[in-house]
């Protein structure tokens, strides 16, 4: 492929796809494992308003973070698209719309989680509301900030399980891990449902149900940073479809 007459390798789209994932994975373990799952106290919105005031600026990172995710994700859609073309132009395009859905609901699910810092650090613009009231409506925006995050997994799960159909008939990434992730999307798609119809179920089940979905992704992400793909089946494939 060529940019203004300078070839661009699939090797490097698939290095620079291995490393935004990596940047998408640490920054979304660190928002939800050392921002939300410390500082959100489950049925508590007093204990959840406190910790979040008392560590205001780590909050406020962790939303940062998940912005930058966001970017990397719409780079990381475009690059999909390219490295994959060759197998199915269409299908490929439509893997790439579904996680850009998935970015755009994410994004603005983003003013959830801001909303909280609003509702608890600006007392005197929201002075006909007591502080439990505020408390209150501060956590509530944490919950919708969790549904909406489930909303959007619905799209993502949708992208992966077209994005390992993708790679499984590649033939220049490994079958495995194209298996590997459309077991993980059928993982997001039934967690992400049983939340919205089943949330006590769900949360005996989620670990299990995500697990495949942690391995298909960091497998991904090592696999094109480490080994990419196959350059000379990309080009074989590719040129077959220009043909």
């Amino acid at each position: 492929m060529t940019v203004r007459g300078i070839e661009t390798s699939p090797q490097a789209y698939a290095r620079l796809a291995g490393l935004l994932y990596l940047f998408i994975i640490v920054a979304g373990f660190f928002a939800e494992v050392s921002v939300r799952s410390k500082l959100i106290v489950s049925g508590d919105a007093a204990a959840t308003a406190t910790n979040i005031m008392a560590h205001e600026s780590l909050f406020r990172v962790g939303g940062a973070g998940e912005i930058l995710m966001l970017v990397c994700d719409v780079t990381l859609a475009l690059i999909f698209y390219v490295l994959l073309r060759p197998v199915d132009k269409n299908l490929a395009l439509l893997a790439a719309f579904f996680r850009l859905v998935f970015a755009a609901i994410y994004g603005i699910n983003g003013l959830a989680h801001f909303a909280a810092v609003i509702l608890l650090g600006n007392a005197s613009v929201l002075k006909d509301f007591n502080p439990h009231q505020l408390q209150d409506l501060a956590y509530v925006s944490l919950r919708l900030h969790g549904y909406g995050y489930d909303i959007s997994l619905v799209f993502f799960g949708i992208h992966c399980l077209l994005l390992g159909y993708l790679i499984f008939r590649s033939g220049y990434i490994p079958k495995t891990l194209g298996v590997l992730l459309m077991i993980a999307a059928v993982g997001y798609l039934f967690n992400r449902f049983a939340v919205f119809v089943a949330p006590a179920f769900e949360s005996k089940i989620a670990l299990f149900v995500l697990l495949p979905g942690a391995l298909a992704e960091y497998s991904l992400c090592l696999w094109l940073i480490i080994m990419g793909v196959n350059v000379s089946k990309w080009h074989a494939k590719a040129n077959r479809v220009v043909s």
